[in-house]
């Protein structure tokens, strides 16, 4: 009350003190950092080590276990992931959640370090992530060209663009996707060879004595001193074809004689087509700490910069922006808050008839909404999907606070008071219930500050939106809407006599009356015995809906226990009935125009047969939806190249038979992407049906939340038999199979990888004067490249820049068994041959070898079309159990996104049985009783009832964004039973009777609940619709709440009062005080308090 009263004796400072808050709350706007989420943490390190040519089982046993068994000192580590593939070793660390995430990546380098003592000559020390939310890319920056290579465009990218990035602040690019390093290639002729009875390993000796890098010494001539640099290093890349092959003698062979120099690139393992053309793109990243948005802004001011040092012929894009989600979501809490606060200006007018009233309650609005932001920037939240919500959500909250005071103004005008006096009343009267109100509502959002892990991350800045924008709302509604309700709103009451004595007057204004009580003891500051006695008879429209309203209650007053008993059981069953029914999953489903698919043909497809498929997958698209309908389409093929090996952390492709395809639809071409997601299965199984398809998450949100998981349901089997977790795994692809709605059932790693095994016999080697060094150098220079046994480098003079130099033998010369066996391994002799001292078969290996921890692991992946993933993860449960009993140390767990969905709906439930038990503990203490705590809680299974019930007519799920929605319905709906019941137990202590303070109450608040309850519901119109920008994400929230509030304000207006008046009927109207000095208190002893008093 205090409050109140300084705000009415001193105006001005007000104002000031609102337009202040005003003021920074704008310049917060403008300033606070714009993000797709809020900071996340997630616990998770990533290790890649490339080590060139090294098979699966090579890299598993030379890199991955050894990485495992030290890794396993690292503090905090919950599990370690491994996956191995042809050159590459990539490691998942997870940590527990609290873990020192900086201590953990400086022990997981020392590791690293460390475990280079016992890896193979050669090997570099691996690139360590640590991987946040942020890590992920938000859009592609793209370069492509009519006339160029993607080999020439990777080394533009390199050159030019990547690495002026460092003048944009917080940007951060992995390597280029789609090219191969530049390299100065020796391509030797095997036939060549053979006739000069050499092996490919003399070419690398050759390139090793002629092509060095030397330091320059110092000559001191005098008083000067000389630089002495010698041309070691060949300065021309033709002058590499005039090595010289001979020591001696008069011989003239030359490399140029038995191979040929180009200045081209690595041997290719994968490229990017754009658009079905090949092109390069970076992933755009950003540093934790950057504003998404403008980084993103940035990027594209500096990109007519970079586009001005490329060749005319190279055109510079900015592809798949994921921060337009952001700005979505901004416009629609513009549009969804403006379209609210119009329909609740019009809810207020059509009550009170006031457009003054419905304008102060319209006000309040933005200044709480951007005192919000301004709060969530001083508290280092940023602007981000999860606080829009928030806001979206105080909006109808917001109403409540105003709307309430504004008609207990006109309530206390009504009777006949002077303005200011009936503004003081009115809130004044309401001060403590309102403060409660607020307890309660922020009650309900405080276990957000005990959730853990995602849930938590994401639940916590949206509660701290709602909460910023209440405590604000309750600010203005105590202070800003009293000295405006003075300033703005008009005194309509006239005072006229009455001939007709009190005829005109209801029951209630009877009893009134004729209880003689006087004013002092209403504690009224009007005499309400003149106004009831002078005043003329009016009915208003909603004064004789309130008559029905009361007639149609006093019939059920009597009827009143049956009626409480019915609606508990009742209501509690039938919450239960759909809480059983109604489907699970994380977030909302989106409509996103864009998707992800992988294609994978048969373990070990060639690369140029992956790149047809994918260019007859882009005309199966183009026939679906139209060529003109595609935006852009962007796809990877085959391996990353293994001096990039940070890339397969952000895209991880497991050889050259997977491409991934991106597509992104126009704005204005509307599809069910499920439907087309079915369609264009069908199509490809007809076009392809070797093909197997995988969609996947491209959306960050999908991203974050299956951290890595490919699809929606993976079933991991571990065991240290891989043959039985194969032979396992086939049956549960059996069975998952026949699950109606699941799609791209398949195993996850390539178990039937062709391969050409080598048998070398030693002794035989031996015997025809070679070993095992020289057949396995002269090996991998016919079939790789000698830059994975010997490094050798070039320099660029006219860039600064060095670049490897290699010999490898075309890969047209090495295309069968016999091929290979042909290959020379003595130096300077015609024989032997390979075919001389090995053995060449073909057989099949693993192409992927997979461990979690040190066990052996392999996916079962699957998604989901037209079902929630609660109900399939239960249904992959079930059919996983249909098996039978697992084989002897086999281990199946069920991840992708279910482990997530139990962790957030656990959390969720949990936290809102905290809330309701805080508030029913902080109600106790109000109230001074348990009984009147549990009546004002009768509102909620209403509200369960309400919100899933809503779900499910709208085909919703029960996620969070929808979870929340019911919490804050909770809040509200206790908030409207307060208001109630604070009122009824005022008149039962004044009354001694619980009925008619139950009436009496429920009239008097009749207004006020439904004024609150439909502004509300209105104002969440919007949101509920999903109309909007990005609409569907969070429609479920809108319909929650306007499920619970249109339910709950049929429980607090027809149930609670019977509830209070069958609860209440035999409770005592003293105090429960235990002072004997407390005149309301049972134990009074009026002796005492004299004796004291004197």
């Amino acid at each position: 009350m205090g409050l109140i009263k300084s705000a009415l004796r001193k105006p001005i400072s007000i104002l000031v003190l609102v337009a202040g808050l005003f003021f920074f709350g704008i310049k917060a706007v403008t300033t606070i950092k714009v993000d797709i989420f809020p900071d996340i943490d997630l616990p998770v390190i990533y290790i890649s080590h490339p080590f060139g040519g090294y098979t699966p089982d090579q890299m598993e046993s030379f890199f991955g276990k050894n990485y495992v068994n030290l890794l396993l000192y690292v503090s905090g580590v919950k599990s370690i992931e491994t996956k191995n593939i042809q050159g590459l070793t990539l490691i998942k660390l997870t940590f527990y959640q609290g873990t020192n995430m900086a201590q953990a990546a400086a022990e997981v380098t020392g590791y690293t370090n460390r475990a280079q003592a016992i890896f193979p000559p050669g090997s570099q020390p691996p690139f360590i992530l640590r991987f946040d939310a942020s890590t992920l890319p938000v859009g592609q920056l793209v370069l492509s060209s009519e006339k160029r290579s993607n080999n020439e465009l990777q080394d533009l990218a390199l050159v030019y663009v990547r690495a002026g990035f460092s003048s944009i602040p917080g940007l951060v690019a992995p390597a280029p996707f789609g090219g191969n390093a530049r390299t100065i290639v020796i391509k030797a002729d095997p036939e060549l060879l053979r006739q000069h009875n050499m092996t490919p390993d003399q070419l690398v000796a050759a390139l090793r004595v002629n092509n060095q890098s030397t330091p320059a010494g110092n000559v001191r001539v005098g008083n000067l001193n000389y630089f002495t640099p010698a041309n070691t290093t060949i300065k021309n890349v033709e002058d590499f074809g005039n090595i010289p092959l001979f020591t001696g003698g008069v011989q003239n062979l030359y490399l140029k004689d038995v191979a040929t120099v180009e200045d081209g690139a690595d041997i290719t393992n994968g490229y990017v087509l754009v658009n079905g053309r090949r092109s390069v793109y970076m992933p755009i990243t950003k540093s934790a700490t950057a504003s998404t948005w403008e980084v993103v802004q940035n990027l594209k001011k500096n990109i007519p910069k970079f586009q001005a040092l490329l060749p005319e012929d190279v055109k510079l894009s900015y592809q798949f922006d994921q921060s337009v989600y952001v700005i979505n979501s901004v416009k629609s809490l513009l549009s969804e808050g403006a379209i609210g606060a119009i329909l609740t200006g019009l809810m207020v007018l059509l009550f009170l008839g006031d457009p003054r009233g419905a304008l102060i309650v319209i006000l309040t609005i933005p200044t709480c909404i951007i005192s919000g932001v301004l709060f969530l920037s001083l508290f280092g939240q940023t602007i981000n999907i999860m606080t829009l919500s928030g806001l979206a959500l105080a909006i109808g909250i917001l109403v409540d606070e105003s709307t309430v005071t504004i008609e207990n103004i006109h309530q206390h005008m009504d009777m006949g008071k002077p303005k200011a006096l009936a503004i003081w009343d009115a809130c004044k009267e309401i001060a403590f219930s309102k403060l409660l109100i607020l307890f309660c509502i922020l009650a309900v959002f405080a276990p957000a500050f005990t959730m853990k892990g995602i849930p938590g991350s994401l639940f916590l800045p949206l509660a701290l939106a709602i909460a910023f924008s209440m405590i604000t709302s309750y600010l203005m509604a105590q202070t800003l809407v009293p000295v405006l309700a003075n300033w703005l709103m008009k005194h309509k009451h006239k005072k006229t006599e009455h001939a007709n004595g009190n005829a005109h007057l209801t029951q209630d204004e009877r009893d009134f009356l004729a209880s003689g009580i006087p004013p002092e003891t209403e504690k009224d500051t009007w005499n309400q015995h003149e106004r009831l006695l002078t005043e003329k008879p009016k009915l208003t429209r909603f004064e004789k809906f309130r008559n029905r309203f009361m007639r149609f209650m006093e019939r059920c007053f009597p009827k009143r226990a049956p009626i409480v008993i019915v609606y508990v059981i009742g209501g509690l069953a039938l919450a239960g009935w759909f809480l059983s029914i109604i489907g699970r999953d994380v977030l909302p489903k989106s409509n996103a125009g864009q998707f992800q698919v992988r294609i994978r043909d048969v373990d070990g497809t060639r690369m140029e047969q992956t790149e047809r498929n994918v260019l007859k997958t882009l005309d199966v698209i183009n026939g679906l939806v139209g060529k003109e309908n595609v935006e852009i389409t962007s796809a990877m093929v085959g391996l990353h190249g293994s001096s990039y090996s940070t890339n397969p952390i952000y895209l991880f492709m497991a050889g050259p038979q997977e491409g991934v395809l991106q597509v992104a639809l126009k704005e204005d071409y509307k599809v069910n992407m499920d439907d087309l997601k079915d369609r264009f299965r069908a199509k490809m199984k007809e076009v392809m049906p070797n093909v197997k398809l995988s969609f996947e998450p491209i959306e960050l949100t999908d991203k974050i939340l299956s951290q890595g998981s490919p699809t929606p349901i993976e079933v991991r089997l571990l065991g240290k038999n891989k043959k039985q977790n194969e032979e396992y795994a086939n049956k549960v692809i059996e069975k998952l199979q026949q699950i109606p709605y699941l799609r791209d059932v398949q195993l996850g790693q390539a178990t039937k990888y062709p391969a050409i095994k080598i048998d070398i016999d030693r002794v035989k080697a031996a015997q025809l004067g070679t070993n095992m060094n020289d057949i396995s150098r002269s090996l991998i220079a016919a079939t790789s490249s000698s830059r994975l046994t010997e490094k050798n480098v070039w320099v660029d003079t006219r860039v600064g820049l060095s670049y490897n130099v290699q010999v490898e033998v075309p890969e047209n010369q090495m295309t069968s068994p016999s091929d290979i066996g042909e290959i020379p391994v003595a130096p300077n002799q015609g024989r032997p041959l390979l075919n001389d001292v090995a053995t060449i078969k073909t057989d099949t290996v693993y192409g992927e070898n997979d461990n979690v921890g040190a066990l052996p692991v392999l996916s079962v992946t699957a998604n989901i079309s037209g079902m929630d993933l609660g109900t399939a993860t239960k249904d992959v449960d079930k059919a996983i159990a249909s098996i039978g009993k697992l084989p002897r140390g086999l281990t199946v767990e069920t991840k992708g996104l279910s482990p997530v969905l139990t962790e957030t709906l656990d959390s969720l439930q949990s936290g809102l049985i905290v809330a309701i038990v805080v508030i029913f503990l902080m109600l106790a203490a109000n109230f001074q009783s348990f009984k009147v705590s549990l009546v004002v809680l009768c509102t909620v299974p209403a509200v369960l009832v309400g919100s899933l019930g809503l779900l499910l007519l709208t085909n919703s799920t029960l996620n969070l964004q929808s979870y929340m929605g019911m919490i804050m319905s909770v809040g509200v709906s206790i908030s409207n039973s307060v208001l109630l019941v604070t009122n009824a137990e005022h008149l039962r202590l004044q009354y001694g009777d619980s009925v008619r303070a139950a009436k009496e109450a429920a009239s008097v608040r009749l207004r006020p609940i439904l004024m609150t309850s439909v502004a509300m519901v209105v104002g969440m119109i919007p949101m509920a619709s999903g109309l909007g920008e990005g609409g569907d994400q969070s429609a479920p929230l809108g319909r929650a709440v306007i499920g619970g509030l249109v339910a709950s304000t049929f429980a607090a207006l027809f149930i609670l009062p019977l509830v209070f008046a069958w609860v209440q009927k035999k409770t005592s109207t003293q105090s429960v005080s235990l002072d004997p000095e407390d005149k309301d208190s049972i134990h009074y002893i009026a002796a005492v308090d004299q004796v004291n008093h004197a």
